[in-house]
């Protein structure tokens, strides 16, 4: 069975469609398989409501007399970003107040506006020929304003880890507070109603789909920032008017000892077109793992101590080492059930209609961390060889040791069929494993290879390979793949070039 969202579509319009929610669609799909429930189910209305940090609002000011172009501006004593045209300014969800600090920012101010309350806006000028005016004082509500579109870089999380805390010190953090020695397990997202958890490979969201945001009709105008398909974690940005908006589904957030957040809710109404899509909109929250992570070490790569699915999570406790701990949520799954059972009515009343994306989103791309680099150190993108000897673990022993020597190499690389990094054999190795009489690669490989990315400095690559005792790395971007090596004697040549 396959129809096309067109077909859907029109099902809605003329008021036939079978709508349920996500949370219904689980049972509905145990019971009666997806097969059949491809064939009743039309549309499946998914949503989420938490903190959604990456959220912010454009705003238009108007022109005053005389003009000006505003390089710096405050409302109710949060600073908005200016660096646009005159009278245009970014306001982040985040920003902090000058004078209250932490506890009141940016995501206060747009729910005041949302609300129709007065806002003071403050502003400093260039003093320009054709904007001469310097500053500016005034008093404004959301009817003054030429536009006002909430424009989010990045909300919806498919899914996202849960955090717990290992060190002996209470953690105020974005995730809440964390209380010592695996006190407790703090979560966000609605599980089996998140929207990209039930269309994980991103075939229905794409840019241009229709979103409920905070009540107001908006789009998905891209991939969210640190959007990360290939580890299950896809994001959205998504762009709508905050004039449209009710402010109950819209609020500020003061997350303890950390900052604002804006708390936002989030709907989209998914097309049942075919058994996958149906398969895919009856995902469980038995079905869905995420990993706990030890927010008590001050990494950016911190280790998982447990993997647990929202079923566990949303019981109230999970086990972390043999202990029993505590969990809580920083959504509201009871807000994000409101909004998925408001879409499905306005669904079955032909007021909100799924549509066909206008293009897909990337799936298979995944966010790389910051480069710590001295300006005057190079990457290890401008060193790296990147025609690289290569061989497979299925290789003969003596086959890769004859490429080793007449490509004059001391490091191949083992990859898979798709490139991707999955041992490393070196000259050394290879001797030891000749002269014990072993034959197949893949006896001899270490599996657990050191790697590093192309914009990594060249001193973070000598630090790593001084750190493991090594005297190479395999540079690796998005989802493992092979794009070069790095060698102990490359970058000691690169710094006695640059010290000419």
């Amino acid at each position: 069975m396959k129809r096309s969202v067109d077909d859907v579509a029109e099902k809605v319009e003329r008021g036939e469609a079978c709508v349920v929610t996500a949370e219904e669609m689980v049972e509905i799909v145990e019971d009666i398989g997806a097969e059949r429930a491809a064939k009743e189910v039309d549309v499946v209305t998914c949503a989420t409501f938490g903190p959604m940090c990456s959220s912010g609002v454009f705003l238009n000011f108007g022109h005053s007399d005389p003009p000006i172009k505003m390089v710096r501006v405050w409302l109710n004593d949060v600073e908005a970003y200016a660096g646009l045209a005159a009278v245009d300014a970014f306001l982040g969800a985040t920003q902090p107040s000058e004078d209250r600090g932490i506890e009141y920012g940016g995501a206060h101010v747009i729910h005041e506006l949302a609300s129709g309350e007065e806002v003071i806006l403050r502003a400093e000028g260039a003093g320009t020929d054709c904007y001469p005016r310097e500053s500016v004082e005034t008093v404004i509500t959301i009817d003054d304003l030429n536009q006002a579109f909430l424009t989010n870089p990045r909300n919806c999380y498919g899914r996202y880890v849960a955090a717990t805390n290992s060190s002996e010190e209470t953690l105020y953090t974005y995730m809440g507070k964390l209380l010592p020695e695996y006190g407790n397990v703090m979560y966000c997202g609605a599980g089996c109603l998140n929207p990209l958890a039930n269309d994980p490979d991103l075939r229905l969201i794409g840019v241009g789909t229709r979103v409920w945001v905070a009540g107001a009709e908006g789009y998905v105008i891209g991939e969210g920032t640190q959007h990360d398909p290939v580890g299950g974690m896809p994001t959205l940005m998504i762009r709508a008017d905050l004039k449209e908006v009710d402010p109950r589904y819209l609020r500020p957030v003061v997350i303890e000892g950390y900052g604002v957040s804006l708390a936002l809710g989030v709907g989209i109404a998914l097309p049942v077109v075919d058994v996958k899509a149906a398969k895919d909109a009856g995902v469980s929250d038995a079905d869905i793992e995420i990993p706990v992570i030890d927010y008590g070490v001050p990494r950016r790569d911190r280790p998982v101590v447990e993997r647990v699915t929202y079923e566990e999570l949303k019981s109230g406790k999970v086990e972390i080492r043999g202990k029993e701990v505590k969990t809580g949520s920083l959504s509201s799954y009871a807000m994000a059930l409101e909004i998925a059972e408001l879409l499905k009515e306005l669904v079955e009343d032909g007021e909100f209609v799924p549509n066909e994306p206008v293009a897909r989103l990337p799936r298979n791309v995944s966010p790389s961390p910051m480069p710590e680099r001295p300006p005057h150190l190079p990457r290890v993108a401008d060193v790296m060889t990147r025609d690289v000897i290569t061989a497979t673990e299925d290789e003969d022993l003596e086959d890769v040791a004859r490429r080793m020597i007449t490509a004059e190499v001391n490091h191949i690389p083992v990859v898979d069929e798709e490139g991707r990094v999955v041992g490393i054999v070196t000259s050394w190795d290879m001797a030891a494993a000749i002269a014990e009489g072993k034959k197949e690669l893949s006896d001899v490989m270490t599996r657990d290879v050191i790697t590093i990315g192309p914009e990594a400095s060249v001193e973070e690559a000598a630090k790593k390979m001084d750190e493991h005792n090594i005297s190479c790395l395999p540079v690796v971007e998005n989802s493992n793949r092979l794009v070069g090596i790095i060698t102990r004697g490359d970058i000691t040549e690169a710094l006695r070039r640059r010290r000419r």
